[in-house]
């Protein structure tokens, strides 16, 4: 049996292309879960850009593609997901009914890629096949046995936490969500319930969060609390501030592993082998 999760852009808010940003990747979220059954990927951020370059080396021909929720910094790669523009590949999109989107993913995708926005429509991307807005709440089963069950998160806008569970194994990927001290969100705490992996918004710390609470974040000492008291087996810390640089994202790394040693900070390019 194969479970694999990749990341292909762990920061969040604005892609950072600078000698400060490479030990830790400055690509916006994206990753990818791979099982035996096929590929199921998430967000669009600039890091699915290189998911789309791998998945034509590979030959895979199928992929669904679900968004957390349609911010920049997780749709803005779309345009440059190569395999969407070939008839042959059959791509499937889903996004959550979120607030303040009530024209729904294609249309958020379209508007996008319009002139004089970018010089190629989605209508060029004849590689998908279907686009999906479901209500959050939904359990997806995307191939044969792949189940993805679906939470609201905290977040300006609205937001969809995922769970994916495959052949006994689960991970979580929950970001972008803002916690309330001292009182954990029960969507989290179902979706993260003795996963195998959790990946989940850790954009500040607890010392920065009180200057940024109502932006939608969260941060990896409340990771650490959810991960310990949900039962979860190991921690991948995403979504990084832009302003944590690789020498702070170092600090954190040593911090958190001291902290809990499930925990570790994802870097783009980095794959974790579940099964």
């Amino acid at each position: 049996m194969e479970y694999k999760v990749k990341f292909w852009g762990v920061r969040g808010s604005i892609a950072c292309a600078s000698p400060d940003h490479v030990i830790y990747g400055g690509n916006t979220s994206s990753i990818s879960i791979t099982t035996d059954m096929g590929v199921i990927a998430f967000d669009a951020g600039t890091g699915i850009r290189s998911l789309g370059s791998d998945l034509i080396k590979k030959g895979v021909t199928e992929a669904h593609l679900f968004f957390t929720h349609a911010h920049w910094d997780h749709i803005l790669g779309f345009p440059f997901f190569a395999p969407a523009y070939n008839p042959a590949f059959k791509l499937h999109i889903h996004a959550a009914r979120l607030e303040g989107s009530p024209k729904g993913i294609q249309y958020i995708l379209a508007q996008q890629m319009e002139t004089p926005n970018f010089p190629v429509p989605l209508a060029a991307m004849r590689g998908i096949v279907s686009h999906e807005d479901f209500p959050i709440g939904t359990v997806h089963e995307p191939y044969p046995g792949v189940v993805v069950r679906t939470g609201k998160l905290r977040h300006p806008n609205g937001a969809c936490g995922y769970r994916v569970e495959y052949g006994g194994i689960a991970a979580a990927y929950i970001t972008d969500t803002e916690h309330v001290p001292d009182h954990p969100d029960a969507n989290v705490q179902a979706l993260i319930a003795g996963v195998d992996l959790m990946i989940y918004d850790c954009t500040y710390t607890d010392a920065e969060f009180p200057s940024k609470v109502g932006w939608g974040h969260s941060t990896w000492q409340e990771a650490v609390r959810l991960a310990r008291a949900g039962g979860v087996k190991r921690l991948a810390i995403f979504h990084h501030d832009p302003e944590h640089i690789d020498p702070i994202m170092a600090e954190i790394e040593a911090e958190a592993a001291k902290t809990w040693d499930g925990a570790f900070v994802a870097r783009d390019g980095m794959e974790v082998v579940l099964a």
